[in-house]
């Protein structure tokens, strides 16, 4: 992480800060809604859950897992980082000072790459989906981009694609794989810009399902019942 040009100041700081938060994914508070074994995984599917900045893994879990099928492991890790009443993903100080394209994409990938490595300790599934909410899908995208082959499908709940290119930008020009995107038409905190850059984005980079719903920034019942009909679908041909 060292010499991230973009930082507003204080790089030495914001880095060591990064880097913490980046080596603490996975570690504590990760939920499963079932144990997974070697077995239990070779021909199984996990979906992984990020929850949105200063909110907890109990979150998406509690919402989604009543809704998917048994055969789904579904695991739903802690951000790394206490904010406010919840966890985040990104060290506030960091989120704030960074400050041109290429520092937010850095420190997104940095976040992305240290889940995708706690990913590899876990045992193979024929599938991994991972699903992101606000700042979350953030996450979910730039693992995406790092894995274009490994991770199957994303669902993104109000979050945004990263700016600058990634290396795995030009693989997913040709998978396409399938990106559910729901959003909110009266959401205030993701700016419009933002929304028109994630579009461009995944009118390139993926094959779209996209939900707009009477809301603002969060999640309803019906999203959500929305969000696992298109994961059901991802993984029917794999059962």
């Amino acid at each position: 992480m060292a010499g991230i040009d973009g930082f507003a100041g204080r790089e030495p700081l914001l880095e060591r800060l990064l880097t913490e938060a980046a080596n603490e994914v996975g570690k504590s508070g990760v939920l499963w809604s079932t144990p997974a074994t070697s077995e239990s995984a070779r021909d199984g599917h996990l979906l992984v859950l990020l929850h949105g900045a200063t909110s907890n893994e109990r979150d998406l879990f509690d919402r989604l897992v009543p809704l998917l099928a048994p055969d789904f492991t579904i695991v739903s890790p802690r951000g790394p980082v206490q904010e406010g009443d919840g966890y985040s993903w990104v060290p506030p100080e960091v989120a704030v000072q960074a400050i041109t394209d290429r520092a937010v994409a850095a420190v997104g990938d940095s976040i992305a790459r240290s889940a995708l490595a706690w990913l590899d300790t876990l045992p193979a599934f024929a599938t991994v989906g991972v699903l992101g909410a606000s700042q979350g899908a953030c996450i979910a995208f730039q693992m995406l981009r790092a894995a274009p082959i490994r991770v199957r499908y994303v669902v993104n709940l109000s979050g945004y694609a990263l700016p600058s290119g990634e290396d795995g930008d030009r693989a997913l020009q040709r998978i396409r794989p399938p990106v559910f995107w729901g959003h909110g038409i009266f959401d205030d905190v993701i700016p419009p810009a933002y929304i028109a850059r994630t579009a461009a984005w995944l009118a390139e980079h993926s094959t779209l399902t996209e939900r707009r719903y009477d809301i603002g920034h969060n999640v309803t019942a019906s999203e959500m019942a929305d969000v696992a009909a298109f994961v059901e679908e991802q993984t029917t041909a794999n059962r």
